[in-house]
């Protein structure tokens, strides 16, 4: 679901870590075999896995002065480090051919030795900043996730429960017509109760392949203004709920003019707001704003800066929050 262009490292650590906690989800039920007549040899148990020992490094691969092997060892600790049978060794840094760029190679295993082995390599860049990895350019540095997080306190405006306070804050991109969003919602019903004193935006991210995203965006807008966040959230479980009567423009508008009743406010002021041009710029901003997080699937989670697919098995959402809101010094729960 998620590409690796949405900070490649929050999906692929989240990969890596559902393999690692879900090793095997199948097996076939044997039938019990009969009595042995003759006694059997004892089995010879399989070897233990082991966790994998790197080559030891060569001295001669680090021939670039940036960046440093703390930076980057801060960069992967800041994106891997939940994952504690996560290991990795900085097997070079090393110049290229282009002056300020250096191609920074790393040896990935797991401490457990049940997943492979693998070479890891980017080009980071003069600045500092940035790194490019396959056809990607990807925030970089001991805080990968702090620009991010600044766009995300600075501009996610949707209706929001629990704190008040951005210290910690959870943005949910969602699209109304999208059925994996509505599928993450009892997830997002678990983070409120979990995470009081986080604040849990709701962000409309319409996609254009869904004729009536844009419009029920433009609905939770106005709702929002008018009834303010306990009416959306109300608005929206109703949208998600006859999510399957956004088919059709008639259905859509059935559904739409439902929710709103049950919102508690007037269907037809709802209305004549969401087609006013001031709403359809607020949706428009709303794009513009996934759009520079990078977000390009639904539902997409930012946790102060930092990527999450939302419909993650909650057990690992939740402690991938937890370990971002230790690397922010902030209280969780």
């Amino acid at each position: 679901m998620i590409r690796l262009s949405i900070r490649f490292t929050s999906a692929l650590a989240l990969i890596a870590l559902v393999l690692s906690v879900f090793p095997a989800s199948a097996q076939q039920d044997v039938p019990a075999a009969p009595v042995a007549q003759v006694p059997s040899l004892p089995a010879t148990p399989a070897p233990a896995p082991v966790a994998p020992v790197f080559p030891k490094t060569d001295p001669a691969n680090f021939t670039a002065a940036s960046p440093s092997q703390e930076t980057v060892n801060a960069f992967m600790q800041a994106n891997w480090g939940y994952d504690d049978t996560r290991i990795w060794e900085i097997w070079a840094i090393q110049k290229t051919e282009v002056d300020g760029i250096s191609r920074v190679v790393l040896l990935v295993g797991d401490k457990s030795g049940k997943q492979k082995s693998f070479i890891f390599q980017f080009l980071a860049l003069a600045d500092g900043k940035h790194i490019i990895y396959g056809d990607d350019i990807i925030p970089f540095g001991a805080h990968p996730f702090a620009d991010a997080r600044a766009i995300e306190q600075q501009r996610a405006d949707g209706p929001y429960r629990g704190s008040a306070s951005k210290d910690l804050e959870i943005v949910e991109f969602a699209d109304f017509q999208c059925p994996h969003c509505k599928d993450a919602q009892p997830n997002m019903d678990k983070l409120a109760v979990d995470f009081p004193k986080a604040r849990i935006v709701f962000q409309n991210f319409p996609l254009p392949q869904h004729a009536a995203a844009a419009t029920a965006a433009a609905y939770g807008y106005c709702v929002t203004k008018q009834g303010g966040s306990d009416a959306f959230f109300t608005f929206a479980s109703a949208v998600f709920d006859g999510q399957d009567g956004l088919v059709s423009a008639d259905g859509a508008t059935l559904t739409l003019n439902s929710a709103v009743t049950k919102a508690g406010l007037d269907p037809v002021a709802i209305a004549a707001c969401a087609k006013t041009p001031a709403t359809l710029a607020a949706v428009e901003a709303m794009v513009k704003l996934g759009s520079d997080l990078k977000i390009s699937q639904t539902p997409t989670l930012v946790v102060n800066g930092r990527l999450i697919p939302a419909g993650a098995p909650y057990d690992i959402i939740k402690h991938v929050i937890l370990y971002q809101a230790k690397l922010d010094g902030v209280v969780a729960q």
